[in-house]
């Protein structure tokens, strides 16, 4: 494909030299503020994406392909945002050929209806479906086996097996769909070197979706520009006319990147913005620290804010606070800030630096028991997180019909909600769940509590020979009240009292195991994470980014996380967003990207 003059990146001493200059001059706006159209670009493309991740690479893709000259800016150091460090379980269907290989009948009709169906219900009464925006919904059924073919033709591996049902979050009832990306020979975020030979091909793993796709856009010529943090998205006019632009801050300077065409969003999502995330669920206060996905990259809301600085809406705001999937989860690990189930920093990752510790994977919760900020139990310890629809989880199931709710067995499975529930201090936020147990667990669960598998430098694992000296050591930034020795000795001793009866009188958790007795004794992080976000930016089907008045913003796409009205978690309609925004925007009518 040949290369427009504009397409190569710029360079040379009077180039750098005019590049410092328009860097020194430009002023980053204040967050929220509608920014000003600048004096000059110091990069320029057709299509400018934001974010390198399961949407962003895609959407760079795509549009290159398509014959638009593209820049893509990554805030971190690496590509590849949350994406690579998930467990690369990809739910495209519709009719996808993997599908049709193992005989699973699937078509964009029986997507559609499976993902707005207003009848299914969690046992806690949460519906998965029922709020969804039914055009983007749309949008995704028609293009999500397009997008799944597209995956492969550009070097995406899946583990050679049918369609399953693991992993799947909210992603239908009436087949399977659930893909899985093998890691095959990159080297994994999550360890810093590659999987053992034996298992690359069967491995699922974000990484075997993402360094496909980073080196399909370097040979198709996507200019990468990492470490350039969006500070700011130009219009016109402060809220009105098309989208012209972007400012990015690098090295304490402001760049500004012109766009011909458009400017893609995807950035990832809010999980990692306190305030913006406490718009959905003021509980979510500054302690819920474990999140998803850092500290490899971070769900900032940049991408929202920066488009609602210029008039965009959000959208689908009850898929967040619905309680299905996997929006807030039971910790995986304990011991450590970042506890994600589905993700464990080892040393060797080229983040450990900042993850600190591993964390001390539960096999069995019958170990532990756990305690709020006052030392006292407030729930089942083996009680589960929110559940999701996935294939056959109701049987029998109708589509549209309200007896598959009807037939749902009532569970409020809300673990959860007791954690978060605070200890009546007048604070939102539920503060810090500790695991506690004694050396008789730590032989049962084959750990090691020590550094690097567990966080004692920043205040996320504590130990002592007595109850009443672990209480008084338990002394961190989010621990905001002492925890009083008192309580925790009688939580304790009360538990202990439940294994000799074989019946916990207090929270009905199954025929309690195993005494805590045995110095020394641990208490260990384990409050509940924040996963992903399913709210974000009103969107069409075409991915472009609508206003308040319902009018799509000229020139501004978004997909993924930061995206709204959808609420499947996840890679699907993250890849798939990104499919039909490079699509959309490298089709735009190239107009000047002038500045005044």
């Amino acid at each position: 494909m040949a290369m427009k003059r504009r397409d190569v990146l710029l360079s040379g001493s009077g180039v750098a030299a005019a590049l410092a200059v328009g860097a020194m001059t430009a002023v980053a706006p204040a967050a929220g503020q509608s920014p000003q159209a600048p004096p000059r670009w110091q990069r320029e493309a057709d299509v400018v994406v934001i974010g390198s991740g399961a949407t962003g690479l895609p959407a760079a893709i795509v549009a290159r392909e398509a014959g638009a000259s593209v820049i893509l800016v990554e805030a971190e150091k690496d590509i590849g945002g949350h994406a690579i460090t998930s467990g690369g379980n990809v739910p495209l269907g519709g009719g996808t050929s993997v599908q049709k290989k193992y005989g699973i009948e699937d078509s964009p009709d029986l997507l559609f209806r499976d993902l707005t169906d207003w009848s299914v219900v969690e046992p806690n009464g949460f519906p998965d479906y029922r709020y969804n925006d039914r055009e983007i919904i749309r949008a995704f059924a028609d293009n999500s086996a397009p997008t799944f073919e597209w995956l492969v033709a550009h070097g995406v591996i899946f583990v050679d097996k049918a369609p399953d049902d693991f992993g799947g979050t909210s992603v239908g009832n009436s087949v399977p769909r659930e893909m899985h990306s093998a890691v095959m020979d990159w080297p994994m975020v999550q360890t810093g070197k590659p999987a053992d030979p034996m298992i690359q091909k069967m491995l699922s793993s974000g990484n075997g979706l993402m360094r496909p796709l980073e080196a399909v856009a370097k040979k198709a010529g996507v200019q990468l520009l990492l470490e350039h943090r969006m500070t700011a998205i130009y219009r016109e006019q402060p809220t009105s006319g098309r989208v012209i632009g972007i400012a990015v801050a690098n090295n304490g300077k402001i760049l500004n990147v012109g766009a011909n065409k458009a400017v893609i969003i995807a950035t990832g999502g809010s999980t990692g913005n306190i305030n913006f995330r406490r718009m959905f669920d003021p509980r979510l206060t500054e302690e819920y620290c474990g999140l998803s996905g850092m500290p490899w990259s971070n769900q900032d809301a940049s991408g929202e804010l920066a488009a609602m600085a210029i008039g965009a809406s959000l959208w689908g705001l009850y898929n967040q606070t619905g309680e299905f999937g996997s929006n807030l989860t039971k910790p995986g690990t304990i011991g450590s800030q970042y506890g994600y189930v589905n993700l464990k920093w080892m040393p060797g990752s080229p983040v450990f630096d900042r993850a600190r510790a591993s964390g001390l994977s539960v096999a069995n919760w019958q170990d532990v028991i756990l305690v709020n900020m006052l030392g006292k139990r407030f729930y089942d310890e083996t009680g589960p997180q929110f559940t999701a629809n996935d294939y056959n989880s109701i049987k029998p199931y109708t589509q549209g019909s309200y007896l598959n709710a009807k037939n749902i067995k009532y569970n409020p499975n809300n673990f959860i909600d007791a954690a978060m529930a605070g200890i009546g201090d007048g604070h939102n936020g539920g503060g810090p769940i500790w695991a506690i147990f004694d050396a008789d667990a730590v032989v049962r669960e084959k750990w090691d509590p020590n550094p690097p598998n567990v966080d004692t430098k920043a205040g996320f694992f504590f130990s002592a020979d007595t109850l009443r000296d672990l209480a008084a050591k338990i002394k961190m930034q989010y621990q905001r009240v002492p925890m009083p020795p008192d309580n925790l000795e009688q939580t304790v001793a009360r538990y202990n009292s439940f294994v000799d009866s074989g019946a916990d009188e207090d929270f009905g958790k199954p025929k309690p195991l195993h005494k805590i007795e045995k110095p020394p004794f641990y208490a260990a992080w384990a409050t509940p994470v924040v996963h992903d976000t399913r709210a974000g930016l009103r969107i069409n089907a075409k991915c472009q980014v609508v206003d308040m008045k319902g009018e799509v913003i000229p020139g501004l796409y978004c997909g993924g996380e930061s995206a709204g009205g959808f609420s499947q978690h996840g890679l699907a309609r993250a890849a798939c967003q990104g499919y039909i925004a490079g699509r959309n925007a490298a089709a735009e009518n190239q107009h000047r990207a002038s500045a005044g």
